[in-house]
């Protein structure tokens, strides 16, 4: 059994290269396969959205991260 690992971002799925090679290799093994590969880099949209699905910000929501209070810094 091969298990492949997929994240999914709205109509686009997300993958590591080596679960995309993976799945190429089996495609190859049932039929030809013509594959275009487009280096497009992601909206900032789905940039941010990736990243907040992915969990990148997530240590925000850690209390231990609230270090500031009101008190800290000058006045503007």
């Amino acid at each position: 059994m091969t298990t492949i690992q997929v994240q999914t971002l709205g109509e686009r799925a997300v993958l590591p290269r080596t679960d995309l090679e993976k799945l190429i290799e089996l495609a190859r093994r049932s039929e030809p396969l013509d594959i275009e590969f487009a280096e497009d880099d992601l909206p900032p949209g789905e940039m941010a959205r990736m990243a907040a699905q992915g969990g990148a910000f997530d240590f925000w929501y850690d209390e231990a991260e609230d270090v500031y209070t009101e008190e800290d810094g000058e006045p503007l």
